[in-house]
């Protein structure tokens, strides 16, 4: 059998450098070398439910099939544009 080699971590001046070295070896030999990383996460987007009746639905998946997005993105474009267009009307009421 052969012998079981330690592979060293290498050394480097950037992080472009380690993405460039490990784009050709396996992360997972060198797994014991590495330190812990510590980090918070901040999470700011938020999904809320909210009922639809069932013909909205249908023509909203409809449209959004026919654009090619999910019904999700067409909605928060549709209440975007909504919003933005009914705050102007009151800035200028």
């Amino acid at each position: 059998m052969g012998k079981n080699k330690t592979k060293t971590m290498p050394r480097s001046k950037s992080v472009e450098e380690l993405v460039d070295f490990f784009e050709t070896h396996d992360m997972g030999d060198f797994w014991g070398k590495m330190r812990k990383a510590h980090f918070d996460v901040s999470i700011k987007k938020r999904k809320h439910l909210v009922a639809l009746e069932e013909d909205i639905v249908d023509k909203l998946t409809e449209i959004a099939k026919s654009k090619k997005v999910s019904s999700e993105s067409l909605i928060n474009v549709w209440l975007k544009d909504k919003i933005r267009r009914t705050t102007k009307i009151q800035k200028v009421a």
